[in-house]
């Protein structure tokens, strides 16, 4: 199939906010909200004035970047790591207690591919509470993280995952510890 970039139409993709408002968060997205200095306390409350939800105690790093914060839903106890990108062109939802760690990728964008023009085919990503993204893993879009669920460091989600489960780097899900079996004489955990 021949690809046409030049009849690229963005069609269904709403930005949310007018020229103006986008201008001003990259303004002060790129001369405040990534800079080491500007205080970590800060940061939850310059994304609220910009229109993101985010609860209480939310840690977010020096270098994180949200692409729309009014897309951007963060609930109690989170920790963003430094340099994490969350290119959210769609809504991105993060649970109470994740942590999202160090250059980590939450990309909500994607394209047609079988489409001439390339058009989007962008979806939102879920990460579920006490789920963990770990040092540079990527969440693709419509990706579901389960409650509890890990994407290890390095690795790609491009399929939901389940609570508690564990994604490797090598793309398959890792074997989840079983809780040890409880005696029904003493009641306490048996060792094989």
């Amino acid at each position: 199939m021949a690809r046409s970039l030049r009849g690229f139409t963005g069609a269904g993709y709403d930005k949310g906010r007018p020229l103006a408002v986008q201008a001003a968060w990259f303004a002060a997205q790129h001369v405040l909200f990534v800079k080491w200095w500007f205080p970590a306390r800060w940061r939850p409350a310059l994304l609220r004035a910009f229109g993101a939800r985010v609860g209480q105690r939310v840690l977010i790093r020096r270098g994180v970047r949200i692409h729309w914060p009014w897309k951007l839903d963060i609930g109690d106890d989170v920790w963003i790591g430094e340099d994490a990108w969350i290119l959210n062109l769609e809504p991105v939802t993060i649970g109470s207690d994740c942590c999202v760690s160090q250059s980590v990728l939450l990309c909500t964008g994607s394209h047609r591919r079988r489409s001439v023009t390339f058009e989007f085919d962008n979806g939102p990503i879920r990460l579920e509470p006490g789920s963990w993204v770990a040092a540079r893993a990527v969440v693709l879009r419509g990706v579901t993280v389960g409650t509890g669920a890990v994407v290890g460091a390095g690795a790609v989600a491009h399929r939901d995952l389940a609570p508690g489960a564990v994604l490797t780097a090598g793309g398959t899900p890792a074997a989840t510890p079983s809780a040890p079996a409880v005696s029904a004489v003493s009641g306490k955990g048996a060792t094989a």
